[in-house]
């Protein structure tokens, strides 16, 4: 016998009937079809699905505005992790599998229903798994799988454009169209991500100390930074390629002339505001896709692991490279084993 559907409400505030509806229909039409297909027949994994979305939708509907199945983006579902820290252990709240299939199930129920009512697809749940990688990989049959990596025709072409940010040398600046301080801020952010290794949340970290000039090849132009450490690695210096090393001197001069302030190197606001995670990852999405990268899997991540690939191809020895990226020496066998059928990176 199939399981009832259980109430959609949550008793801190009123909700618009409407949404109420809306998040019911849509999931019971997916579960509908889960179980007319065959692809869902335990009523324990039912349960568990009707829980994942009933919680889900509760705090959607307190939400001010209303999160509705179309309005639901990617700071929405940030949003909602956060406000689950901290929960009871039996909830599962924060082990990576459990929001991998928390995350699938939002997602899975959200494309179902535009198939189901012709309209557009929400993506914010497959955006989210895609700006969270440790969530993406986490029920993955190998723990470390293969890092993705841009070819040298795509890593030129990011880097072509990347460039165009700061004037031609040999030219007077003010002959070039001047970009907004903001834009300036991606390209040069991602291009720390491609030419010093760098994570989103250590270009969200790094503070005006970070960029080191001293004892450079050249005058002024910092050549190496120093990362601040974290939760998940300690701090560390990683050397910065000359082109992403000019641009980033270019952005000290955009950002003091444009009177950005605070600590931070890359500030949301000209006040010094830190860059948030929903915000960074939208805006290295836009540089890439406006760079004519494709979207497929790995995001900025694929730049760090580009990185990587090309100091091991240059000669640089394991540890080394791990000290730069601030992992373990061991999670380096992942890049060495694409390093066999490599025969050219960046």
């Amino acid at each position: 016998m199939a399981a009832a559907p259980l109430p959609l409400r949550c008793a801190d505030a009123p909700h618009p009937s409407g949404n109420v509806t809306a998040f019911g229909e849509a999931f019971e039409a997916w579960l509908s079809d889960q179980r007319d297909s065959g692809l869902l027949r335990q009523e324990g994994s039912v349960s568990v699905y009707q829980d994942m979305w009933q919680a889900f939708v509760a705090w959607c509907l307190v939400q001010s505005p209303v999160v509705s199945l179309s309005s639901l983006d990617l700071a929405d579902l940030q949003a909602f992790q956060a406000a689950r820290f901290g929960r009871k252990t039996s909830d599962q709240s924060l082990t990576p599998r459990y929001a991998l299939r928390l995350i699938r199930l939002i997602d899975r129920v959200l494309r179902h229903h535009a198939a189901r009512t012709d309209t557009k697809v929400n993506t914010a749940a497959a955006n989210w798994l895609a700006a969270n990688p440790e969530v993406r990989y986490a029920d993955a049959s190998h723990a470390d799988p293969l890092p993705e990596y841009l070819s040298p025709s795509e890593a030129g072409q990011l880097i072509a454009f990347l460039s165009a940010a700061r004037p031609r040398p040999g030219t007077v600046r003010e002959t070039q169209p001047a970009l907004p301080w903001q834009e300036v801020r991606n390209r040069v952010s991602v291009a720390l991500q491609l030419g010093a290794g760098l994570t989103p949340g250590d270009v969200r970290a790094l503070t005006l100390a970070s960029p080191l000039t001293q004892g450079g090849s050249a005058r002024e132009r910092p050549w190496k930074l120093h990362v601040p450490g974290n939760g998940n690695s300690p701090a560390r210096e990683t050397p910065v390629a000359p082109w992403a090393a000019e641009l980033l001197r270019h952005w000290l001069t955009v950002r003091a002339e444009s009177g950005v302030t605070g600590q931070y190197l890359f500030p949301s606001t000209r006040s010094g505001k830190q860059w948030q995670k929903p915000s960074q990852y939208e805006r290295a999405r836009q540089v890439l896709e406006d760079a004519g990268m494709n979207s497929r899997e790995g995001g900025s991540f694929r730049l760090r692991h580009t990185f990587a690939l090309r100091q091991l191809r240059r000669g640089t020895s394991p540890e080394e490279v791990a000290r730069w990226l601030g992992i373990e020496p061991g999670k380096m066998r992942r890049y060495e084993r694409v390093l066999p059928a490599l025969v050219e990176v960046v």
